[in-house]
């Protein structure tokens, strides 16, 4: 629907002008003037204030008579990876012994020129190392299940034991004699409010957040160092489930969440991660209410900060948790994604919130 709101079309305009990537699928933005749509990073020139009216979603944009703009591709890129792209990521998982080069994406179809940015700018790496940690990856189950590190080299597309070596160590920190445990795996894949990364172990999911979340390459370091292990791009069980519930909750369809967690961290910082999980859906609390459920009313400031340092955004909901006034403070994928989320969950519980910011 459209939105009418005049402060909350105010900040959503400051946030295209500044092409903020929190606001991702929270709003987009109709140009009278030229009758396209865009999302709130588009690259575009800016259009005037007077010239501009905003949506909830994309469907309402085009059910309003606007077209998706050709620079910043809307239908693409505010909930879901281009086609192209997936096939080529599909391919790498399907063959993950086998290199996809220039000459197997041309077959497809697919313009190598194309992979290669959309990789360099969303996952921070070329298509070639994505296709490397894969291989590596599953060279170590293989290693893990007893195979030699020659027979698992070859296998791979490796032409000498050297280089596989050497690729092995450049990414997991050890040579293949040298495996003790095994990788934390890492897969990017998108949302109505942006794209995440969903990393986990053999235990369990131990990290959901928003790509362009602050500090993220804090927490890798911080998990690589707390569980003696390194992170290569690839997908296990736990993954695939959070991304399969991730969906169903952005749909609506689903409150709680049942997949293994694994959350190394301090003995306090898990009370208080498992204190944000008994805080119901479509409801709230403040830092001081978590503090005293804690035991430690006057813990508050502890508490704030060990809910900062939550790895697992949205199935530990610390988005539920709001100021003493009820003012939307502190959330590391931004504000407007906090009262996104909120309202969202309030709608569908059948709950009203005034929220402010």
């Amino acid at each position: 629907m459209r939105i009418e709101d005049k402060q909350l079309q105010d900040r959503y305009y400051q946030a295209l002008i500044a092409r903020d990537a929190s606001y991702l699928g929270s709003f987009y933005v109709g140009v009278k003037t030229t009758s396209i749509f865009c999302i709130a990073t588009c690259r575009a020139r800016k259009p005037r204030r007077e010239n501009v009216e905003f949506f909830d979603t994309l469907k309402s944009a085009m059910d309003n008579g606007y077209r998706p703009c050709k620079v910043c591709r809307p239908a693409e890129n505010a909930c879901q990876a281009p086609a192209e792209i997936a096939r080529a990521i599909e391919e790498v998982r399907a063959n993950p012994k086998q290199k996809v080069g220039d000459a197997r994406l041309r077959q497809m179809g697919i313009a190598p020129e194309k992979i290669r940015r959309w990789f360099n700018k969303h996952y921070g790496m070329t298509f070639q190392a994505f296709q490397r940690m894969y291989r590596i990856n599953n060279a170590m189950t293989e290693l893990k299940q007893g195979r030699s590190a020659t027979d698992s080299a070859f296998d791979s597309g490796y032409d000498s034991l050297s280089g596989f070596g050497y690729t092995f160590k450049k990414y997991t920190g050890k040579a293949p004699s040298e495996l003790t445990t095994s990788p934390l795996l890492i897969d990017r894949f998108t949302t109505p409010l942006g794209p995440m990364f969903a990393c986990a172990s053999e235990q369990g999911l131990c990290l959901l957040e928003f790509v362009d979340r602050r500090m993220l390459e804090t927490e890798f370091e911080d998990l690589q160092r707390r569980l003696k292990t390194c992170i290569l791009a690839g997908e296990n069980t736990f993954i695939r489930q959070a991304k399969a519930q991730l969906a169903e909750y952005f749909a609506g369809e689903r409150q709680t969440f049942d997949i293994a967690l694994h959350t190394p961290g301090t003995e306090f910082q898990n009370r208080v991660w498992q204190a944000l999980q008994q805080i119901d859906y479509g409801d709230t609390a403040s830092y001081q209410q978590q503090a005293e459920k804690l035991g430690n009313p006057k813990a508050v400031r502890a508490v704030a900060t060990a809910n900062g340092m939550n790895r697992l955004a949205i199935i530990i909901p610390c988005h539920r948790v709001i100021g003493k006034d009820g003012k939307l403070v502190g959330y590391a994928g931004g504000l407007e994604r906090k009262r996104w989320l909120l309202t969202h969950e309030a709608k569908v519980a059948g709950k009203v919130f005034t929220l402010e910011f």
